[in-house]
């Protein structure tokens, strides 16, 4: 399955949805679209991953990569996981105590943030 992804900002927040699959094949195309969402100015990131069918440890792993880089600028970086099979592996991980987990774009975005428009 195809990766696609759109981002958008929403009260301060650059929002990146994705959907498709994150595996070892499509985890670079979203590791590099974080990486010009963050080198054009983007410092207050969620990725909306409502629409992800599957996520194995490389798309993780860029996760876990996105979030070091925004901490290490005092940003912050949130996810949208609502589906029972994906919030499964963040706990078979450990890793829902290392991100802030919402069931809703709005609800991540509720979080003060200050990018005011979305890169080019």
């Amino acid at each position: 399955m195809e990766l696609g992804m759109s981002a958008r900002v929403v009260d301060g927040h650059t929002v990146l949805e994705v959907c498709g699959e994150v595996d070892v094949y499509t985890a670079p195309r979203l590791r590099e679209r974080l990486i010009e969402l963050f080198d054009l100015g983007s410092r207050h990131a969620v990725v909306d991953l409502n629409r992800v069918e599957f996520l194995d440890s490389t798309g993780l792993g860029v996760l876990v990569g996105a979030l070091r880089r925004l901490r290490g600028v005092n940003g912050t970086f949130g996810l949208v996981c609502s589906h029972e099979r994906l919030l499964k592996v963040f706990r078979i991980t450990a890793l829902d105590r290392v991100f802030l987990l919402y069931d809703t774009v709005e609800a991540a975005t509720a979080v003060p943030g200050a990018d005011a428009e979305l890169p080019a």
